[in-house]
């Protein structure tokens, strides 16, 4: 009786852990995210959507003075799964600021350190609009243990020099924390005009090819019909990270096709879709998944 009790404990413990035995990580830029976007409720109920399809997810564009976004994502996602996140400064450089935050599922992640970097290079200082807000997540279930994301919501001006800039935040997080599994996921205005075919040479994040691409420069992660561009992306950098990545589960998330919305009713939420991808959780978690479920297909003999 003791064994079948514990059993069905770690069966329930596991299928909470994820149904499908990988951990989804998602980058978001949600437009003017505020006071009058949180006022909407169609919008809202999108946006929670979106989130709870996530382990991580990174929100960019979030601009709240109060700090009132976050605690009111929490009331809403926190029903049978509970989230948590941790939040950036405002960051700017006039008085227009944005913040970023990263949301994630508690039973399978935590957060082991984060910091702003530090833009204040000799003789290249301030070449970031809103500096990254660095964060090393650990998870035991992962096949990789931890890894560290680097956000980044790049000025649209400036996209080519910041995205570039990301070589110098890798340099600095590596000597600081000793780590070697990397994500820079964000918007980075990596497409169309912004980052035109000639500027990619000028790009070390891109030339190195140690920095492994994600999201292409043929993906549309914008909501409006009359453009097509790769704004959003994903870059791993780490042997183990990238061979952790679930085959094919990098890409788009088109929230107007998966929730039937109008173009307009999609726009209410934001003018980018997200970008995702997942990591591939340890074997051991899924031999004990698999081993539990195989014992409850065999049928106890009555005497």
């Amino acid at each position: 009786m003791l064994l079948r009790t514990s059993s069905a404990a770690l069966l329930l413990f596991i299928l909470c852990l994820h149904s499908s035995l990988a951990l989804k990580l998602c980058s978001f830029n949600i437009r003017s995210f505020g006071e009058s976007k949180k006022e909407n409720r169609q919008a809202m109920e999108v946006i929670v959507k979106v989130i709870k399809r996530c382990d991580i997810i990174l929100l960019m564009e979030i601009k709240d003075s109060n700090n009132m976004i976050c605690p009111m994502l929490m009331e809403k996602l926190n029903g049978g799964t509970t989230y948590n996140y941790v939040i950036s400064s405002r960051l700017g450089r006039n008085v227009y600021k944005e913040q970023y935050a990263f949301l994630y599922k508690e039973k399978l992640v935590s957060v082991k350190k984060r910091y702003l970097y530090h833009d204040y290079q000799v003789g290249d200082a301030d070449v970031f609009s809103r500096e990254p807000f660095v964060v090393w997540f650990q998870s035991p279930f992962t096949v990789v243990k931890d890894f560290v994301i680097v956000p980044l919501h790049t000025t649209p001006e400036a996209s080519v020099k910041e995205i570039d800039e990301l070589v110098d935040v890798y340099t600095d997080v590596k000597h600081l924390w000793n780590v070697e599994n990397f994500i820079f996921m964000g918007d980075f205005n990596a497409g169309c005009s912004y980052v035109p075919k000639k500027a990619w040479k000028n790009i070390r994040l891109r030339t190195d090819p140690k920095f492994v691409w994600l999201i292409g420069d043929g993906e549309d992660t914008t909501v409006k019909k009359s453009t097509s561009c790769a704004y959003d992306r994903i870059v791993l950098r780490g042997q183990d990270i990238v061979n952790s990545v679930v085959p094919k589960s990098s890409g788009v998330f088109d929230f107007q096709k998966a929730y039937k919305l109008t173009e307009a009713e999609a726009l209410d939420v934001s003018d980018h879709f997200p970008v995702e991808f997942t990591l591939q959780f340890s074997r051991a978690v899924t031999n004990s998944k698999k081993s539990i479920q195989s014992r409850k297909k065999v049928k106890p003999k009555h005497s």
